[in-house]
Parts: C-alpha cells; structure tokens; sequence
C-alpha cells in the first residue's frame, strides 16, 4: 500500500498553495487541481488502467462552487463509481453552501469544513478520512486476495470447499462427489492450503465475510 495522499481540488490557487505548505507541514503528500475536469481527467486515466484506485490511503478536499463542474457534481460521479468509502470526501465550503455541505454528508461525503478553516482542526479532520481510506483498502485487498485464491482452485477443489463449508464430513463429501476418502482428503489439504486457513470454521467464515 502506497504513502497516503490529499487531493485538493480548487480553482483559487492561492487556497491550493497554501493547502500544499499545510500539508508538508504535517508530512503529507498532496496533488492539487484546479478545477474538477483536470481531477477527473486524471481519475478516468487511472482508472483505465484497469486497477483498484485509490491504492494508497486518499483524502479529496474538494470546493462546493467552482467554474465548469461543481464539487457536487464530481462529488455525484464519485459516487456513482462507488469510490466514496476508499476516497473520503471533505467539503470546502463558502457560509452559503453550509446547507448544500450538510446535504452531502448525508449523502455519503466525510465531512465539510467552512472558509476560512482552523488549520489544525481541518488537517486533524483529513487524518480521519486517511485512515477510514486505510481501512477499506485493506478491506478490499484482503476481498481481492480471497478471490484470486478462490479462482486458482480447480474446479474439483471448489466442489470439495463448498461442500466443506456445509459441515460434511469427508466420508459424505467422497459419496456425493463419487471419489474416494483419500481423494477427498487430498483435495481437502490443497484448499486449505490456498486459501490459507486451517480449519473448515476458518473457511466458512472466511468466505463468508468476503
């Protein structure tokens, strides 16, 4: 997993900059856009790469009003993506988008923070949704794993782990697949061993939470 990020999207560069000096401040690396068409030109690019993103804890500071596409626009298309638990979205807002800001939060945004904003308060606030971002990246590395592991079993071994996963026994197991204990017991070990557990419960449960 990557070193954590902050992207700052917002068309008033002095914000950006300083937000960047902020940032450093407190050993976080940032990348600052000014408008939501240059984030999300960037994010499409990524995201043809055909892999997870974000791969390393984010944060999105993103401004409610802005020429072009609106912060709450780009807010709907990350939504929409089902990016939202791995990119937490922190809102800046003027005192007349406080509303449009509490709306959002309701709608899955991870907080909003009106201008002018305590340095200190907002970087605390980013450093929670760097480390919501940790966890679901490591939710989800963890679900990528269990399926890559579950695709290299054959298709003998998936026959035998499902009906392990039913509590059968290895003499049941043998008689419903049409091949010996021994077999059974062969294929049994193979299982455990890719998919790393040692017990039919920790199979179980291991399927059952990813």
């Amino acid at each position: 997993m990557g070193l954590p990020i902050v992207y700052l999207v917002d068309d008033e560069a002095v914000l950006r900059e300083a937000m960047a000096w902020l940032l450093r401040s407190r050993r976080l690396l940032s990348e600052a856009y000014p408008s939501a068409e240059a984030f999300e030109a960037m994010l499409l690019s990524r995201l043809a790469q055909g892999r997870r993103w974000p791969n390393a804890p984010s944060a999105l500071l993103l401004d409610v009003r802005m020429p072009g596409l609106s912060g709450l626009a780009l807010f709907d298309r990350l939504q929409e993506r089902g990016l939202l638990a791995a990119l937490p979205v922190i809102f800046l807002t003027g005192h007349g988008d406080v509303p449009t800001a509490v709306a959002a939060v309701k709608r899955g945004a991870f907080d909003f923070v009106e201008k002018p904003f305590s340095d200190n308060a907002l970087v605390d606030r980013i450093e929670q949704a760097l480390a919501a971002s940790r966890q679901v990246l490591e939710i989800q590395r963890t679900q990528d794993g269990v399926a890559r592991a579950v695709a290299d079993l054959t298709e003998r071994e998936r026959d035998v782990m499902q009906l392990v996963v039913e509590g059968r026994p290895n003499k049941l197991i043998a008689d419903a697949l049409g091949i010996s204990v021994r077999t059974v017991e062969v294929h049994r070990a193979r299982v455990f061993d890719k998919m790393a557990v040692r017990s039919a419960v920790e199979l179980a449960n291991l399927l059952r939470t990813h």
